[in-house]
């Protein structure tokens, strides 16, 4: 069997099968299987409640996992799909209670990669995946990555090289009367705004009009999430060369100085947003491993280009210096 059927062989039977997409590596199972499904989370530690993303192999199967569809999602997956956005529906009976997290809602996307869309149509339903890593840590963009986060809990890891994106996937939230942007992503307010003709909301910002429904729980959307276990701060660049000590490590839009502390180990971001979101978790991880005694990073801009990198960066924040839990 080639790779790509060996990884069908494995969802049918409810194994678990890491798989490339444009934004992060996932671990995938049978979406439609509970047993498969459990199977992700004892893997990587995550609380049960806590929902997953269904993959499919294209629009067509909206149906299949979702009801009452508004037209703006048909638009949306019209304009984004295969791509980075993941649109939370209110979902078909048939949908499994841990994918949802209990919850009434489900997310759903089509990736832009050729092998996960391989895998998707050789498959032919849905396959749940989340990032595949230990819960609350870095995801992964490689399959080194997985590897390295996994090991043996994942019997297939399907190797698409680096990921394009390299930041998880913008969630729009459609259940409720107005559409709200729940974790922010590559495709932006007003990528949307320009499909669906009026602006969706972000998370946090006055709600008014949704009927007093609560927002869906959704992944990534914890304040400590996407952390390194070195200690991580985040300073302005104005204070960050006063602030560097002996084996601190950085990452830095701004230019290296001449002089450092002894042992600092020094990381230039890219200028631009895309390429420094694309950039991101490799960064980190290489810095986590290199047992520095902190991680510094320079506060990135704060344009709308820049969202889905200060999101990360802020809960990347929160969660790094803690102990695995598993």
């Amino acid at each position: 069997m080639n790779p790509i059927q060996q990884a069908v062989a494995l969802l049918r039977r409810g194994d678990l099968v890491a798989l490339p997409t444009e934004t992060v590596y996932g671990l995938g199972a049978d979406a439609m299987n509970p047993d498969a499904c459990a199977r992700i989370f004892a893997a990587k530690g995550r609380p049960s409640d806590h929902p997953l993303i269904v993959h499919l192999p294209d629009a067509e199967q909206l149906p299949v996992w979702a009801r009452a569809i508004p037209k703006e999602a048909i638009a949306l997956a019209r304009a984004f799909w295969p791509g980075p956005l993941t649109l939370i529906l209110k979902k078909h009976e048939d949908v499994p209670d841990l994918v949802t997290g209990g919850q009434d809602t489900v997310g759903l996307r089509v990736p832009d990669h050729p092998v996960a869309l391989e895998l998707l149509r050789a498959f032919g339903g849905g396959i749940a995946a989340p990032s595949a890593n230990r819960f609350g840590r870095i995801s992964p963009t490689t399959a080194d990555h997985v590897r390295e986060e996994l090991g043996d809990r994942v019997p297939l890891i399907l190797d698409g090289g680096p990921c394009q994106v390299g930041l998880e996937s913008t969630i729009l939230d459609l259940s409720r009367d107005v559409p709200v942007i729940l974790r922010p992503g590559a495709i932006g307010v007003d990528d949307i705004a320009r499909v669906i003709g009026r602006r969706p909301r972000l998370r946090g910002e006055d709600e008014a009009g949704q009927g007093g429904a609560a927002a869906p729980r959704v992944s990534g959307a914890l304040a400590a999430h996407y952390a390194p276990r070195t200690p991580l701060e985040l300073i302005a660049g104005a204070d960050l060369l006063a602030a560097l000590q002996p084996g601190d490590a950085v990452l830095a839009r701004m230019a290296r100085p001449d002089r450092l502390p002894d042992g600092v180990r020094w990381v230039a971001a890219a200028p631009d947003a895309a390429a420094y979101g694309h950039d991101l978790y490799a960064a980190l991880r290489d810095l986590d491993a290199v047992g520095c005694r902190r991680i510094l990073v320079e506060t990135p801009p704060a344009g709308p280009e820049w969202s889905a990198v200060v999101d990360r960066l802020g809960r990347a924040a929160v969660g790094s210096g803690e102990d695995d839990e598993t």
